[in-house]
């Protein structure tokens, strides 16, 4: 299989065969990897749940038990950041929709400076061909004392495509969140500005990468 350089990924999404939605930006362009962005829907795993016997702990069943129900939905608004509590798991989306031609498959990866901070994103890594919706982050913060700002809008994942030798044959996500190399510091500066404000679409408008 062969790794997709910037320039592929670039015509690909010229061509439509492979699609951002919102389109991409440039501080999202590496070498031979995209960036996603943190989206805005936070689901929070929930402990317990009011019945007519009172208080209940939640056993879940990870094959059954999956919906929104099972969660805390948190939806920011622009402006707002989200603290992760240490030691603290939740399921966050990704700003982008993404489409993955049926000719090319996926890898998804942590950036090294979200490992740094404490961060683990248990990703299953493989983002299938065929596959079109946003996609789930499961984080978590590894520190005993030290509470994770997480913005949407900042960089969080990489995605790096390979080619296959032959098409496939598509199939639906059983469920996903929607239910419910830099620059240099001037840059770096203009899109956090960006992203602290909330204002992601003015980013997007601002630096198209196409």
């Amino acid at each position: 299989m062969a790794v997709l350089t910037k320039e592929d990924i670039l015509a690909r999404v010229k061509e439509g065969s492979l699609g951002f939605s919102p389109s991409l930006d440039s501080f999202q362009l590496q070498t031979h990897a995209v960036d996603l962005r943190l989206g805005f829907t936070f689901l929070i795993p929930k402990a317990w749940r009011m019945t007519d016997r009172g208080r209940e702990a939640l056993a879940l069943d990870p094959l059954r038990d999956h919906g929104p129900e099972y969660f805390d939905v948190i939806e920011l608004e622009q402006g707002q950041s989200f603290d992760l509590l240490p030691e603290e798991y939740v399921l966050v989306s990704t700003f982008e929709n993404i489409k993955v031609p049926t000719d090319l498959m996926a890898i998804l990866y942590p950036r090294s400076s979200v490992n740094r901070k404490g961060l683990s994103v248990d990703l299953t890594g493989i983002i299938d061909s065929g596959y079109e919706g946003p996609l789930t982050l499961p984080i978590r913060n590894n520190t005993r004392s030290q509470v994770i700002q997480l913005h949407p809008g900042e960089r969080f994942c990489q995605v790096v495509f390979e080619e296959l030798k032959h098409d496939t044959q598509p199939r639906k996500s059983r469920w996903h969140l929607k239910d419910v190399v830099e620059k240099g510091a001037k840059e770096k500066s203009k899109e956090m500005k960006l992203v602290f404000n909330g204002d992601i679409k003015k980013l997007k408008k601002d630096y198209p990468a196409l």
